[in-house]
């Protein structure tokens, strides 16, 4: 479920907005600089697709946002459970830890969810804001921007990431991070709406 939680940066028990309308989820957003979209899924893709027939399937919508940014990179990333690979959970401990922690990047960040979710906790002011992105969920966020991202104890999903240039998506990550204290990923679907 596309999710949008907002709580203050110093108590991550208060929960201020805790909303899975897309119209609030934008409007909540955009006072942030923060684009959401939702694209029209129905493609047919099949589940082991190449990053070229996941392109294409997207193909105008990928244009209009390479135009839009200014993006002249873009790249598919894609992690499903792999039950044959004993390898499988440290690989997916490994990528799942490499963005729990607080930190900005010197471009902005575009991810499409082709399949599957994460979420995205964007520090800004006074205020956390999680927004958990499933399949059809664009989210941009501006650079600079105080952020980490968390994709669940059993990653699973395929995105559609943009870059305006080949090192743009290198984190600079804060020396002191809040994000151990807010709900993970998992809490946050497992939580119900008020």
């Amino acid at each position: 479920m596309t999710l949008l939680q907002v709580m203050p940066d110093d108590d991550a028990r208060t929960v201020l907005v805790r909303t899975d309308r897309p119209d609030e989820i934008r409007e909540a957003l955009s006072p942030l600089d923060v684009q959401f979209e939702q694209w029209e899924l129905g493609r047919q893709l099949a589940s082991d697709a190449s990053p070229d027939h996941v392109l294409a399937a997207y193909r105008p919508e990928v244009d209009r946002i390479c135009a839009q940014g200014g993006f002249r990179l873009v790249d598919v990333v894609r992690m499903k459970p792999d039950e044959t690979d004993p390898q499988w959970p440290d690989k997916a401990h490994a990528a799942r830890t490499k963005f729990l922690s607080e930190h900005t990047h010197d471009e902005d960040e575009v991810r499409f969810f082709v399949e599957g979710s994460g979420c995205f906790y964007l520090h800004v002011g006074a205020k956390v804001y999680a927004v958990v992105c499933e399949a059809g969920d664009l989210l941009w966020v501006p650079r600079g921007t105080s952020h980490w991202f968390d994709m669940g104890g059993r990653p699973e999903f395929t995105a559609i990431r943009f870059f305006q240039e080949e090192d743009g998506w290198i984190g600079s990550f804060l020396p002191e991070s809040i994000a151990s204290g807010f709900p993970s990923l998992d809490e946050l679907r497992a939580a119900r709406l008020p």
